[in-house]
């Protein structure tokens, strides 16, 4: 009897363990990132620019279309959407996706974008550089002026379209995804990529050109909102694609990805899961430092909110550091910049916020120097966002 009780309670012991590991299991899993089929790979958080996953990230690799994000932003920001161009011969018969424009025929600029980012159209490109930069070198000069400005530090343009014109041409997912992060905050070129259809003008036809978004995770995913397919022959299949989930924007980029869809989905899945924002520093958030030998204390208040990125286990790992600006700090500076709060991952930096001297701080001396304005102004840009 006391043996079957014994034997009883291990058997109920051992199918609640074996209940139970399942469960754990699973949770240990999801943590992973995802098994993807892309050469190369990149998630980026659009607001904050933090890279959160990175597969051959920094790897120099072909883009094709995916080159038109550039091409389009550029063109945002240096022309004007009601501009009317005119279509140059030598847009006419590019190889490649095509909007099938007409030697002289006149769209708007905004038009032609629509047919950039929609239908990749080459001729929209070839179309666009010309308007904007005078000619093709001239506008490429311009992206690659751009691309220096992101911080794409791995990244070379010599066309405005992607095709395969030379080895010259290349980016990596990494460099690919501060693009489609910076973009993305442009409100035109945000409107552009989320839009599924579009119709513009056909000069010359009895109707007009219907364009449908060639993304299809626009219709695939939810909170889908951009950005671009592509490929070519060398550069095989490539996506930039975009989500906004509860507020929070992520990015992918793959590279030479056979399963393109499913590798975007599937790592746009894994960031909304593992990654939450978290307000480390709220604007307005006091902080104390010693500054003097006779242990007088300062008080310094946030000037603004510093929301980032984070999973569940780093946020027991967030470090503060207080970096003084001024050598000596009075009653004088109250209210102005004197410093920052650095912050910390671990031993790792990723970002810092201005602080100001608040008003009831003790005097700890006598300054011989008071900023000037623009001198106050220069040290919160140079303070600048850092990115993990």
């Amino acid at each position: 009897m006391n043996v079957r009780k014994y034997l009883s309670g291990a058997l109920v012991v051992f199918l609640f363990f074996l209940l139970g590991t399942p469960n754990i299991a699973s949770v240990k899993a999801a943590s992973k990132a995802p098994g993807i089929s892309a050469e190369a790979a990149a998630l980026i958080d659009v607001a904050s620019g933090r890279i959160l996953y990175s597969k051959n990230g920094s790897k120099k690799m072909r883009i094709a279309s995916l080159t038109k994000t550039m091409t389009a932003i550029v063109a945002i920001e240096n022309g004007r959407l009601e501009d009317i161009v005119s279509v140059p011969k030598e847009a006419v018969g590019v190889e490649g996706s095509s909007i099938y424009l007409k030697n002289g025929e006149k769209l708007t600029l905004e038009e032609l974008l629509y047919g950039l980012m929609l239908r990749s159209g080459n001729d929209a490109a070839v179309t666009v550089a010309h308007h904007i930069g005078g000619s093709v070198p001239g506008f490429v000069y311009l992206m690659n002026e751009k691309a220096a400005m992101i911080g794409m530090s791995h990244t070379n343009f010599t066309n405005p379209h992607g095709l395969d014109d030379s080895n010259m041409h290349y980016s990596t997912a990494e460099d690919m995804a501060k693009l489609s992060a910076y973009a993305l905050k442009n409100p035109v070129f945000r409107q552009i990529v989320s839009t599924k259809v579009k119709n513009i003008s056909w000069e010359g036809e009895e109707y007009d050109r219907r364009l449908q978004n060639k993304n299809k995770l626009l219709h695939l995913y939810q909170g889908a909102d951009g950005v671009k397919t592509g490929y070519t022959k060398l550069a095989k299949r490539c996506l930039a694609s975009s989500a906004t989930r509860d507020g929070r924007q992520l990015a992918t980029i793959t590279l030479n990805a056979p399963d393109d869809w499913n590798d975007s989905m599937a790592l746009m899945d894994w960031g909304f899961q593992q990654f939450s924002n978290v307000t480390v520093v709220e604007k307005g958030e006091i902080v104390e430092t010693a500054l003097s030998d006779r242990g007088q204390g300062i008080r310094l208040s946030a000037l603004n909110e510093w929301i980032y990125p984070l999973r569940k286990e780093e946020t027991a790992q967030i470090k503060k550091k207080v970096v003084l600006t001024e050598k000596q700090v009075s009653q004088a500076l109250a209210g102005s910049h004197a410093g920052f709060l650095q912050i910390f991952i671990g031993d790792r930096q990723i970002g810092q916020v201005p602080l100001a001297v608040l008003g009831d701080s003790p005097t700890m001396a006598k300054s011989g120097h008071h900023p000037t304005f623009w001198e106050r102004v220069w040290k919160i840009i140079a303070g600048g966002m850092w990115s993990a």
